[in-house]
C-alpha cells in the first residue's frame, strides 16, 4: 500500500492529486485544513483510506470529533523538517494517549510513529501502543539495511 503524509496546504486539492495517482492511505495535519471532517471525507470519497497527523506538542482535541472517520493517526515524534533528529520522549505518552482513544472507540485504526525510531526504542513506542513504525536514518544511515531491520524485527518480538 502506498501511504501519503501530506504536510501542505491546500490538503484537499493536494489529497486528491495523490488520490488519483494511486495513493492507497493519505494523512494529513489537522492544522492545515480549515474544515477537517470535510478533509477527511475528501479523502475517502476519492477511495482512499484517511489519517491525521500530530506534531510533537500539538493537542488531539480534534480526535474526539473524527476518530470514527479515520484509518490511521501518525504521531510526529520529532519535530517535521530534517532527518536525523532523536526520538521526542514525550511522545510515549501520546501514543499511549491515543491508543486509549482508539481502543475506547473499537474501531480498527493503525497507531503510526514517525521520527527518531531505532532499534534501541521501538520497543519502547511498540510498548506505548504504536503498531506501525518509520524508521529513516536509523536505516539509511547504516551499510547493512537487512541487519537494521532484523534487529528492529527482533526488538519487537
Amino acid at each position: 500500500p502506498i501511504d501519503v503524509h501530506l504536510m501542505v496546504q491546500p490538503v484537499d486539492a493536494l489529497a486528491n492529486a495523490f488520490a488519483q495517482a494511486g495513493a492507497d492511505l493519505i494523512s494529513f495535519h489537522p492544522d492545515a485544513s480549515g474544515h477537517v471532517h470535510r478533509s477527511i471525507q475528501a479523502i475517502r470519497s476519492a477511495g482512499c483510506k484517511a489519517g491525521l497527523v500530530f506534531n510533537p506538542a500539538q493537542p488531539m482535541d480534534v480526535l474526539d470529533w473524527v476518530i470514527d472517520d479515520i484509518d490511521l493517526v501518525l504521531i510526529m515524534s520529532v519535530n517535521p523538517g530534517f532527518g536525523g533528529q532523536s526520538f521526542i520522549d514525550s511522545a510515549l505518552r501520546k501514543i499511549a494517549d491515543v491508543r486509549r482513544r482508539i481502543d475506547a472507540s473499537g474501531k480498527d485504526i493503525r497507531l503510526e510513529v514517525d521520527g527518531g525510531i531505532k532499534v534501541d526504542n521501538i520497543r519502547q513506542a511498540a510498548d506505548a501502543g504504536a503498531d506501525t513504525f518509520v524508521a529513516g536514518s536509523a536505516i539509511f544511515g547504516q551499510a547493512d539495511y537487512r541487519t537494521v531491520i532484523d534487529r528492529m524485527r527482533s526488538a519487537l518480538r
